[in-house]
């Protein structure tokens, strides 16, 4: 258990302090809410651009198998494969935000 130095009155040397911050043990770090919801939104549109990547790529295997174009049916399973789950995964985070956001409006303040 980690012990916060930052109040005692009588610790004068510097190397016992500067090991305390240097190493952040004992002290509570600020979280900036800001900073933490820029990093949740961009993960969440990274997310949704990622899948739509699988999905055009799965699209265009069909478009080339369909044409005639490739006879590979190999990597148009895996486009597939790969476009299915992660809507799947894209699917089920918005359903958990969405509930989390009904949850948070049916607080009483």
């Amino acid at each position: 258990m980690a012990i916060d130095i930052t109040n005692l009155y009588n610790i004068t040397s510097g190397a016992v302090k500067n090991t305390e911050y240097n190493s952040g043990v004992g002290v509570i770090p600020k979280v900036d809410t800001t900073s933490a919801f820029d990093t949740v939104f961009s993960a969440a549109l990274d997310n949704v651009n990622q899948t739509n990547s699988y999905l055009s790529d799965a699209e265009n295997e069909e478009l080339k198998l369909s044409l005639g174009l490739t006879d590979n049916t190999h990597d148009l399973t895996v486009a597939l494969q790969k476009a299915s789950t992660a809507l799947q995964y894209t699917v089920a985070v918005r359903d958990k935000l969405l509930d989390a956001y009904r949850e948070l409006m049916q607080i009483n303040i």
